[in-house]
């Protein structure tokens, strides 16, 4: 059985990786003819990632079945370190490993051990949200920086019209506003007000290289539910991150 899979900008899947590496140190890929996904829970449970790249993504993709490669994410995020975005990057399976190529003014040739993913099948998340936010990733970003000036936390509050974050300690309060007059907040719709509160190193990490896949960011949250954050990915994918609120006493 052959799997070789073409993707037409290599630091683009470095962006991919490093995205994944956030949260966890082993990945268990799922192939077959439609594409390629992957879903893991952090080692504490408390995050998930959802990565879904259709074939219509790869400048070529060829998986005849499905089948799972388990990758150390570490190793390969080292291999993709290596790539630019005026190269390609070709990844083929064989003998036990995962090979790399990296093809640009010279072909750079890479492999890795796979390695047996342990871990239970995940279901879709299923969850009905409050608050829809679509906004420029660079601004929450930004806003998830500035309130870890003064806390460990952030609370999200989806007002009937703007989105706000807030943090507050005895350091000091920050406090963010989008709204339709500002540019960042491009869509926005709210069914029923809504606040929960959230572990801004969690946020901090999925935003920090998240953001360069995609420009804009869909945020989703109910009353202390988990926050969903999707990125886009040209061609039809998606990198989709949950996070579990933090409870107020």
């Amino acid at each position: 059985m052959s799997i070789r899979f073409v993707f037409g900008d290599a630091r683009e899947w470095k962006y991919i990786v490093q995205s994944l590496a956030t949260l966890i140190d082993e990945a268990c890929f799922s192939l077959s003819e439609d594409g390629l996904k992957l879903r893991a829970l952090d080692p504490s449970r408390i995050a998930m990632v959802d990565l879904e790249l259709p074939y219509t993504v790869f400048e070529e993709f060829e998986c005849p079945e499905e089948t799972k490669i388990g990758v150390d994410v570490e190793e390969l995020n080292k291999i993709l370190k290596r790539g630019r975005a005026d190269e390609r990057v070709e990844f083929e399976v064989s003998g036990g490993r995962l090979r790399v190529k990296i093809l640009g003014k010279a072909i750079r040739s890479f492999s890795i051990p796979l390695i047996d993913v342990v871990g239970e099948e995940l279901p879709k998340l299923r969850a009905e949200f409050n608050v829809k936010a679509r906004l420029l990733s660079d601004t929450l970003r930004d806003a998830v920086r500035d309130a870890e000036m003064v806390s460990d936390s952030v609370k999200f509050e989806g007002l009937e019209d703007y989105l706000r974050l807030y943090s507050s300690s005895d350091r000091g309060e920050v406090e963010t506003i989008f709204d339709r007059d500002s540019g960042a907040l491009i869509e926005y719709d709210v069914t029923e007000p809504s606040t929960a509160t959230y572990s801004i190193s969690y946020l901090s990490d999925m935003l920090k290289k998240a953001t360069s896949l995609s420009d804009v960011v869909m945020v989703e949250f109910s009353t202390d539910r988990p926050l969903s954050l999707t990125f886009e990915i040209a061609g039809g994918g998606k990198l989709a991150y949950y996070l579990a609120p933090r409870m107020e006493v």
